[in-house]
């Protein structure tokens, strides 16, 4: 038995991961990183169209600051966000990357004077202040009031892991890579690390470490259409549900992007639709403005989603032999800017369609894309429940995106989430309470366990394919818990996942290597993407309310006086094959932006019954604090920098605001 002990332990190696570990690092810490590709190949890099944080550099851009990038948020996330989170984030997102501009991140930069722009179908001409050559350029993405989000051309999370990986290469961070967590070891109330299979040997090692930390990404491959990487399987939320002592918070909450090209699913950038690029049917109509006439193409993910379906449905799709889907069109961005700020759109396009998009339009239809849900953590990153255990990134639910992410936010919260909670860490790290007293006979009980388990597949004689039970999963998901959710198919696809988790127990293998074995990798997988599916399905089956991406066709309304609540999913034991739920109130009284209309999508939902009172609490606090700053005001509705390390505190200066004692 082979023990590798360590000061903290990060399951994946992204963006939220690497930038948690150099946090780490810094204070002094050992810390290992696992992963199961190279780093720089960690699905971070797929981040096309870039990161939010309200610099208000360009001119669509003034005026913006961290108040108006939280009201964004709250009101993208469906009033599902812990807001006390959002301001954490929006306040440190200024911080994070201009951090990333001085680790070598070659950001997009304003050029002063006139430039042509397209906006709603026009060419339009904006002049870019002279103080503001050489800043980061910012863009126009869904939900937003202002432009906000930074980039790097399209190939935003390119450069982004590049960099940060670089960083953590220079702080002597060692990732093992092709290695995978089979198991949390744990005695129900502390983590301690994991149980570690080797995919090139197949050997088990234990990772023993003082905290151990989850940043493993989404779980989009548990639908067929997806446009996340193959890795992407929501292993990293099925070791902490495995725990039985870890919960997963808000899984039914599943975000379609819109522009999925069809029928592969392979991401085409919001940042087609924000540099201009407009949606158009099989007769060629741009049909948004019919639906969202404000927002448009620019309405929130979930909204654009399944205006695009219902359009299809009214029979206005493009007929082809894959299926129907609609058209994006970015023809109108002319050639240069296509091939300067959307080149890997248009490598994409070239490469995978056969389609030029300076003259043709591209196939799209909504496929998967992000998961809101995750391991259920405090604002610190540390699981509600498991001590020892953190999270960060799309693995965690702490609760940043509510029921529905914006755009940019995603790639904004991996390296800001990083930075907090890898302070967090180095603090628990630093105390007494994270000292490793954990029996050596306990290490080797999970071991033991894993090796029984994966013995069970190789030399059993089960008559159930991997395979062909993760395709069933894949169908089963994607046509019964998609954008458009019925009791009826919701209950048959909880039915439909029981009975492939009983089969998946039955599983038997035709290649027995105890090493590289792909097809045993699949085996011990898909029995953990179906608890994920589970949890997923079931959550979204009982929630009988329509809120951000989980809409109800039969609950169409969003119901705040039942359920303004996170869905917490736990698995109790190993037999089960439904997660157990239950619920956590969100509090109205400690919100600062209280629950209203989204100004997008439809104007459709039941009151809280403490909404009214916490609003006129609200109104009184802001007519009590007429001329004062923005911070004061902030300040007295909802107080938050407590919850933030000290490092990270403070205001963020911009052309158009400065703060003299900022540094005090």
């Amino acid at each position: 038995m082979k023990i590798i002990y360590t000061d903290l332990l990060v399951i994946g190696g992204g963006l939220a991961g690497l930038r948690l570990a150099i946090g780490a690092r810094r204070r002094g810490h050992d810390v290992i990183i696992l992963s199961l590709v190279p780093a720089k190949r960690s699905h971070s890099k797929a981040a096309q169209g870039g990161m939010q944080a309200s610099l208000g550099n360009v001119a669509k851009g003034q005026g913006d600051n961290e108040d108006v990038h939280f009201e964004d948020t709250v009101r993208g996330s469906d009033w599902g966000a812990d807001q006390e989170v959002v301001r954490m984030f929006v306040n440190t997102a200024p911080k994070a990357v201009r951090e990333l501009a001085a680790w070598g991140v070659p950001w997009s930069r304003i050029r002063k004077g006139d430039r042509q722009v397209i906006i709603n179908g026009q060419k339009v001409t904006i002049t870019e202040r002279d103080e503001a050559d050489g800043l980061l350029s910012q863009r126009d993405f869904g939900g937003t009031k202002k432009w906000r989000t930074c980039y790097v051309s399209d190939g935003t999370g390119h450069a982004m892991l590049s960099a940060v990986a670089d960083q953590a290469i220079a702080e002597s961070i060692p990732v093992h890579e092709r290695t995978e967590a089979l198991a949390l070891i744990h005695d129900g109330g502390r983590c301690y690390g994991a149980v570690v299979r080797n995919l090139t040997t197949g050997e088990l090692l234990a990772y023993v470490a003082k905290a151990t930390a989850i940043a493993t990404g989404g779980a989009g491959r548990i639908y067929r259409t997806t446009t996340n990487a193959v890795i992407c399987e929501g292993i990293g939320h099925a070791l902490a549900l495995e725990t039985g002592a870890a919960a997963l918070g808000n899984m039914e909450a599943v975000q379609f992007h819109p522009t999925g090209i069809y029928p592969a699913g392979i991401l085409v950038t919001e940042g087609c639709r924000g540099d201009g690029g407009l949606l158009k049917d099989v007769d060629g109509h741009r049909f948004m403005p019919d639906y969202e006439p404000e927002k448009k193409e620019l309405a929130s993910r979930d909204v654009v989603s399944r205006r695009m379906e219902e359009h299809i449905k009214k029979g206005k799709g493009v007929q082809s032999r894959f299926g129907e889907h609609l058209w994006l069109d970015i023809t109108l961005l002319g050639e240069q800017h296509i091939k300067r700020n959307l080149r890997e759109v248009w490598d994409i396009c070239h490469y995978f369609l056969g389609v030029d998009p300076v003259t043709e339009m591209i196939p799209v239809r909504p496929a998967q894309h992000y998961t809101m849900g995750g391991v259920r953590t405090k604002p610190t990153g540390e699981s509600t429940t498991l001590k020892g255990l953190y999270a960060a990134g799309e693995a965690a639910c702490w609760d940043m995106h509510g029921f529905n992410r914006l755009g940019g936010n995603s790639v904004a919260e991996t390296v800001v989430a990083g930075m907090i909670v890898g302070e967090f860490i180095a603090d628990f790290c630093d105390s007494p309470e994270s000292d490793v007293n954990i029996p050596t006979g306990l290490v080797h009980e999970f071991l033991q366990r894993e090796q029984a388990r994966l013995d069970q597949l190789v030399k059993g004689h089960g008559s159930e394919d991997a395979s062909a039970i993760k395709q069933q999963m894949q169908e089963i998901m994607t046509g019964k818990v998609g954008i458009f959710r019925t009791g009826a198919e919701l209950g048959e696809a909880v039915d439909g996942l029981q009975k492939l988790l009983v089969r998946s127990r039955n599983i038997g293998l035709r290649a027995h290597s105890p090493g590289a074995n792909p097809e045993l990798v699949t085996a011990y997988r898909v029995q953990k993407m179906l608890k994920i599916a589970l949890a997923v399905a079931y959550g979204a089956h009982v929630r009988t309310e329509s809120r951000g991406a989980h809409f109800r066709q039969d609950f169409p309304r969003r119901d705040d006086a039942q359920w303004l609540k996170r869905t917490l999913a736990t698995w109790k034991n190993e037999s089960d094959t439904l997660p157990t739920l239950a619920y956590e109130a969100i509090d109205v009284g400690r919100m600062e932006l209280p629950p209203g209309w989204r100004g997008y999508g439809t104007k459709d939902y039941i009151d809280h019954p403490d909404t009214a009172a916490r609003q006129a609490e609200v109104d009184a606090t802001r007519a009590g604090f007429a001329g004062a700053g923005r911070l004061a005001v902030q300040q007295a509705l909802m107080p938050y920098e407590r919850l933030l390390p000290e490092v990270l505190r403070g205001p963020n200066e911009r052309l158009d605001e400065r703060f003299p004692d900022a540094a005090a």
